[in-house]
C-alpha cells in the first residue's frame, strides 16, 4: 500500500502527532479547525470508527498490519499509516503500545447542552474531576448503565484524553457529552436543564443527605447527577444549589467510595425506569 510509511528513526517527519504533540497541543492542532485525539487499541479505535469518528493518520507495529488491525487498515483510506518495530514505536510515543496501534483522529464540533439535555431522562454533570483513568472509568459505567448524556465542568479532564479513552475502552464515543459550566446560576447550562425539567442531586456527605435509594429521588423524570472530584468533594456552593444531596450507604466506617465506584452506583441505583 502505498499509503504505508516504514519509520527508521526517532527523527522521522511526520509521525510527530504520535511522539512530541502534549494533550493540550493536539487539541490546538492547527491543521484541523477542532484538533486531533488519540485513540489507543484496535478494539477502542473501532468503536470510534463506527460512531462516526475521522481518522487521520495511524501508527502500528508491523506485525499487527495484517493482524489485529488489519480491518483497521482496510477502512482508513489513504490517510498515512505509519509503522516499525515495538521497541522504536515505544521509543517514539514514551510507552507501549496497547495492542500496537493508535490512531490520531479529528475531534468532532462539540454539542450544544440543549442537545445532550433533550432526549434525556438520566444524566450525569461531571464536576471538577482531573483525573483521566476516573473520567474514563464514569464514562464506562454511564455508557453500560443507561445515562443518557454527559456535562463536563470546563476544569474537569478532557474526556477525549488518551488515557480516559482507553479507560473508557470507547465509550466515550457512546455516550452523549459536552464541556458545560453548570455552576453559575446564570450559566446556559443551568438554564438548558431548568428548562428541560432536570432536578439534579448530589453527591455527597453532608447532615441533610438522604440514601441513594430514596423513592422520590428514583420517582423524578429527569434527573442530572453530579459527581465531584474526590478529596474537596464538590464545592458547597454546588451542594446547596442541587434540588438533593445523596449519599451511598457505608459500612465498617468507611466515609466514600472512589468517584468512579460512586457512579457506578449512583447510576444503577437511580436508573430511568
Amino acid at each position: 500500500m502505498k499509503n504505508i510509511i516504514e519509520l527508521t528513526s526517532l527523527a522521522d517527519p511526520g509521525a510527530e502527532v504520535f511522539a512530541s504533540l502534549t494533550e493540550a497541543q493536539l487539541r490546538r492542532h492547527m491543521e484541523d479547525e477542532t484538533g486531533l485525539f488519540i485513540a489507543e487499541s484496535p478494539k477502542v479505535i473501532r468503536v470510534a470508527l463506527d460512531a462516526g469518528f475521522q481518522p487521520v493518520a495511524l501508527l502500528c507495529e508491523r506485525r499487527h498490519l495484517t493482524g489485529d488491525a488489519a480491518d483497521i487498515v482496510s477502512r482508513s483510506g489513504d490517510i498515512p499509516i505509519y509503522t516499525g518495530d515495538r521497541d522504536l514505536l515505544a521509543q517514539l510515543t514514551g510507552y507501549t503500545l496497547t495492542r500496537g496501534v493508535l490512531c490520531a483522529m479529528r475531534r468532532p464540533e462539540p454539542r450544544g447542552t440543549q442537545d445532550v439535555l433533550r432526549d434525556a431522562h438520566r444524566i450525569c454533570i461531571i464536576d471538577g474531576v482531573c483525573d483521566s483513568t476516573n473520567i474514563g472509568a464514569i464514562f464506562r459505567s454511564a455508557a453500560a448503565l443507561g445515562i443518557d448524556g454527559i456535562l463536563v465542568t470546563p476544569d474537569s479532564c478532557d474526556p477525549l484524553n488518551r488515557r480516559a479513552i482507553r479507560v473508557s475502552m470507547g465509550s466515550v464515543f457512546l455516550v452523549p457529552w459536552t464541556i458545560a459550566d453548570t455552576r453559575c446560576d446564570d450559566s446556559p447550562a443551568r438554564k438548558a436543564l431548568q428548562s428541560f425539567g432536570f432536578k439534579t442531586v448530589a453527591m455527597a456527605l453532608t447532615d441533610n443527605s438522604v440514601p441513594i435509594d430514596d423513592a422520590a429521588l428514583q420517582a423524578e423524570p429527569r434527573l442530572a447527577i453530579i459527581m465531584g472530584t474526590e478529596g474537596d468533594g464538590l464545592p458547597h456552593d454546588t451542594i446547596s444549589r442541587a434540588d438533593y444531596v445523596a449519599r451511598i450507604p457505608m459500612s465498617h466506617g468507611v466515609d466514600s467510595l472512589n468517584v468512579a465506584a460512586a457512579s457506578a452506583v449512583a447510576f444503577w441505583q437511580l436508573r430511568f425506569g
